[in-house]
């Protein structure tokens, strides 16, 4: 089974986003601050990551940059979720490490076709 890690400091928003998920097929977990992600993460070992950029304490750019650092998330693909869409938004979350960019909120039909493209390409 896939797994992915959402991190996401609305509650709500990362529980409707991981039930979605599971439905799908997805072993999903959920972390609701930087550090907590990066904890997770050591242990689930995530082929996705969905990360919120606006997050209290470490920001998504400071968690993605530790994610790539570990060697258990080193390769992992990704996701910068935002409420903001910007270019400016685009280029800070590349040079963090970011291989994608969502805006909030995340249609389920686009994070499908996302990670459907994602997985579909890496089993090659």
């Amino acid at each position: 089974m896939r797994r992915i890690l959402i991190v996401e400091d609305n509650v709500d928003s990362a529980e409707t986003m991981q039930l979605l998920l599971a439905l799908g097929g997805y072993d999903a977990r959920t972390a609701y601050d930087g550090a907590a992600a990066v904890e997770i993460a050591r242990d689930f070992m995530p082929e996705v990551i969905l990360c919120d950029i606006g997050l209290p304490g470490k920001n998504g750019f400071e968690v993605a940059r530790e994610l790539r650092e570990l060697p258990q998330t080193r390769a992992a693909f990704l996701v910068a979720l935002t409420g903001y869409g910007d270019d400016e938004d685009r280029t800070r979350a590349t040079a963090a490490g970011f291989n994608a960019f969502q805006i909030k909120p995340v249609e389920p039909d686009a994070l499908n076709a996302l990670l459907a493209s994602y997985f579909s390409a890496v089993r090659r």
